[in-house]
């Protein structure tokens, strides 16, 4: 086979990457979900704007978009035209309707009564059809709480009695189930926090990304509904006093204990852990339980993929 080849720097990549042969059915609406379950990591680009994006990023690379919402404007109109140019040009190439869409907020979970008050950004994004939300300076457990529970309808009462129950109403479905390709009672089931819902198609993610957090990550990710964590490298560096904003080696000694210590309670509560991986370090970032890649690096992920011998195509 003849691979094409361009320059980036001084580093040559294959043009299109090997893809696993044959066809895919999906078997959930969430793409990263179903990855995470076979046991392969995921990769992510990063987007904002509105339907001319969406239809760009339609056939992306990544298993999941983080959309930021947290240093752009807040913006919801425009990620509803997002959701729908995702649709329109799609599916994915493994036969998802989109790929994952995971919104980044400007709430932040400081304390509980904050994080409550935030809770209609968390509804608003959800009602627009993406597949999580991803939270930062989670600080405070309680704050963590609030923030499961502003992510669930009121029927759902798995792990109720930590969080709460749930602030979603009637309504926020008819939309959100046009994106996930299903009718609206369908989606008030599955549109649930996975894994605590076996069921459940929404992520909910944490950033440990100051040393505040850090003191309580053990009590935050032991929060029922959490699907996945990162320690924030650049805005943990920010904490310590580095104005350097470094998320690949080297970072400073205090961001690099972080990051251990966020993975291993990611291994302690089932959670999947993300960092940034560079070509030369994701295969070691995978051995030691790297499950989310940062970084937005295509060649990355690509070589990522072929280490894990991935089977769903991307």
């Amino acid at each position: 086979m003849t691979v094409r080849m361009w320059v980036v720097g001084i580093v040559l990549l294959p043009a299109l990457a090997q893809q696993p042969a044959g066809s895919w059915k999906p078997k959930r609406i969430n793409k990263a979900i179903e990855l995470l379950e076979m046991g392969q990591p995921i990769y992510y680009a990063q987007a904002y704007g509105g339907y001319e994006e969406g239809k760009k990023m339609a056939r992306t690379w990544a298993d999941y978009i983080t959309y930021d919402m947290e240093h752009n404007p807040l913006d919801f109109v425009a990620l509803r035209e997002f959701m729908r140019g995702l649709v329109e040009n799609g599916p994915t190439a493994s036969g998802h309707r989109t790929p994952a869409v995971i919104v980044v907020l400007p709430a932040l979970g400081l304390d509980a009564p904050s994080m409550q008050a935030s809770g209609w950004m968390v509804q608003q994004a959800l009602a627009q059809g993406v597949h999580g939300v991803h939270l930062g300076r989670a600080r405070d457990p309680e704050a963590v709480k609030r923030f499961v529970q502003s992510a669930r309808y009121p029927f759902q009462k798995k792990g109720a009695d930590v969080v709460g129950t749930g602030t979603r109403g009637w309504g926020s479905q008819m939309w959100a189930a046009e994106v996930w390709g299903v009718d609206p009672k369908r989606y008030l089931q599955i549109a649930d926090v996975w894994p605590l819902n076996p069921e459940g198609e929404i992520m909910l993610g944490l950033k440990i990304e100051d040393w505040q957090a850090l003191e309580k990550a053990e009590q935050s990710l032991a929060v029922p509904g959490i699907a996945f964590a990162e320690h924030g490298p650049r805005d943990m560096g920010l904490s310590y006093g580095y104005l350097d904003g470094r998320a690949d080696p080297p970072v400073p000694p205090e961001v690099e204990a972080a990051g251990r210590k966020v993975l291993a309670l990611c291994q302690k509560y089932n959670l999947a852990f993300l960092d940034n991986v560079l070509p030369e370090n994701v295969e070691q970032k995978i051995d030691a339980g790297v499950r989310i890649g940062a970084g937005r690096r295509q060649d990355a992920a690509e070589k990522g993929r072929r280490y894990t011998k991935r089977a769903m195509p991307w």
